[in-house]
C-alpha cells in the first residue's frame, strides 16, 4: 500500500513538472515567434541594445532640458500692475505702472501717467529689483513687489 502511495505521489509530481515545462516552452516559443529570433541569447542581446539606446536618448533629453531651464531664467516670468491717481484731488485711478521681470527681478518698469493733455509714458530699467539709473516711485516699487 505504501508503494502505491509513493507511485501516485511520483506520477502527480511528474504531471506538475510536465505542466511547468510545457508552459515554459510555450512562453519561449511565443518570445521567438514575436521577435523573429531563434535563440534566447539573441532576444536578450536585442533587449540590452534597446535599453542602452534608450538610456543614451534619455541623457540627451535631460541635457537639453537643463539647457532650456537655464535659458528660461532670462524670460519674462513676473508681471506686476498697480493703478494710481497721480493728482491728489482730480481724476481717478487712470494711471498705472506695469512691470515685466525675469526670475531674477530684472527687466523693465513702464509708468503710464494719464493727464488732461494726454498720456505720458516713462520706462526704467530694473536689475535685481532696483532701478539702474533713476529712483523708483512708490507705485513702481509696489508693482515690483506685486509681480513676485
Amino acid at each position: 500500500m505504501l508503494i502505491y502511495g509513493l507511485v501516485i505521489i511520483f506520477f502527480a509530481w511528474l504531471i506538475i513538472l510536465t505542466g511547468i515545462v510545457l508552459r515554459t516552452k510555450a512562453h519561449y516559443n511565443s518570445l521567438i515567434s514575436n521577435t523573429g529570433k531563434h535563440k534566447i541569447d539573441e532576444i536578450l542581446d536585442e533587449l540590452l541594445m534597446i535599453d542602452k539606446k534608450t538610456s543614451q536618448e534619455l541623457e540627451v533629453v535631460k541635457k537639453e532640458l537643463h539647457e532650456e531651464i537655464k535659458k528660461s531664467i532670462l524670460h519674462i516670468q513676473k508681471v506686476g500692475l498697480v493703478r494710481f491717481n497721480p493728482f491728489e484731488k482730480t481724476g481717478g485711478e487712470k494711471s498705472f505702472v506695469i512691470t515685466f521681470l525675469n526670475n531674477e527681478n530684472s527687466g523693465i518698469v513702464i509708468n503710464f501717467i494719464h493727464t488732461r493733455d494726454g498720456l505720458r509714458v516713462y520706462s526704467k530699467k530694473v536689475k535685481n529689483g532696483k532701478s539702474e539709473e533713476f529712483e523708483l516711485s512708490e507705485e513702481e516699487k509696489k508693482a515690483i513687489i506685486n509681480s513676485s
